[in-house]
């Protein structure tokens, strides 16, 4: 770890502030940078003072100088919630493919190696379960997920490029849904949105019929597995799919939710949104042979703890951003 110096951008938001507080546990300087769009101070006010962090207000749609030398680079910098990237669709794609292009930049110049946070959302609404890494995905260009789903896949084929045509050490990792404390209570996830409403007592949102299912993966586990991929010796550019292949029903997750609360609260059921997929589950084989990770925290236990997060949060009167 000696003489790491590592960049995070998207580091004020929920999974970027659990990797600075693992990086500098391992012994790294961290320069965290956020636009604060989504990301909060409140993640990572605990870090704020604390000798080997820094934090910078920067938006990657614009270049980033981080006025000192970098060694590695994690580039978490996008909304990931329908809720949030449906706000400026145009900013989401620009945060997406000229954040990825900056980057990529300031990694070659630096001879540093590189990470993008890609998404399970590049497979769309896939006909294949569970989904490899050679599988193409079924993406709508032009639905209303599509500023997320095709920025994330345009920045995929940055960072291909990248590698190809200017040799940097640029990689990739698919992240299926993740969930954990530091979560938004208003970002629209199903995790976050079960809980808050459970612990609130109003009535769970469930779209469709909720049979649609999805593969939740607790924070600390992700963090792991974007740690080893960042450390596995070259070549380990992916894309490699991080997740828990555990697959859920929406109802299955709200009767969960339910049970741990022991909420009155009933469950709503609304309309299905355009282009909600309805399987979502990572095929992981690639992850255990390039990086020896599998996720270890089954969801009852991480719902105990992000359950916990919430309801301090509620009872401080924080369940807004």
């Amino acid at each position: 770890m000696i003489g790491r110096s590592v960049l995070v951008t998207g580091g004020a938001g929920f999974l970027g502030s659990h990797l600075c507080d693992r990086l500098l546990g391992d012994g790294a300087r961290v320069i965290c940078a956020d636009s604060l769009l989504t990301g909060t101070i409140g993640n990572i006010a605990h870090l704020i003072g604390r000798d080997g962090f820094r934090f910078v207000q920067h938006d990657v749609a614009m270049p980033f100088d981080p006025g000192e030398p970098v060694t590695e680079i994690f580039n978490l910098a996008c909304p990931a919630s329908p809720a949030k990237y449906a706000i400026d669709p145009l900013h989401t794609f620009r945060t997406s493919v000229l954040g990825a292009m900056n980057l990529l930049d300031l990694a070659r110049a630096h001879g540093a190696r590189i990470v993008q946070s890609s998404t399970s959302e590049v497979y769309g609404d896939p006909s294949l379960s569970p989904q490899p890494e050679a599988y193409w995905g079924n993406v709508n260009p032009v639905g209303p997920r599509a500023c997320y789903d095709e920025g994330k896949r345009g920045a995929e084929t940055l960072f291909f490029h990248y590698r190809q045509q200017h040799g940097v050490d640029a990689r990739i990792a698919r992240i299926f849904n993740t969930y954990g404390p530091r979560m938004s209570p208003d970002d629209g996830r199903v995790v976050s949105n079960f809980i808050v409403q459970a612990l609130t007592g109003t009535p769970l949102t469930v779209y469709g019929t909720g049979a649609q299912t999805r593969s939740f993966c607790y924070v600390d586990d992700m963090v792991e597995g974007l740690v080893r991929l960042m450390a596995a010796p070259a070549p380990a550019h992916g894309p490699v799919n991080l997740g828990n292949p555990g697959e859920f029903t929406m109802l299955e997750l709200a009767e969960l939710v339910l049970a741990k609360t022991g909420s009155p609260s009933r469950i709503g059921f609304r309309p299905l949104p355009e282009d909600d997929p309805r399987q979502r589950r990572p095929d992981i084989s690639l992850a255990g042979r390039m990086l020896g990770w599998a996720p270890k925290v089954p969801l009852s236990e991480g719902l105990d703890r992000t359950i916990a997060y919430f309801a301090e949060r509620i009872h401080q009167g924080q369940t807004g951003e």
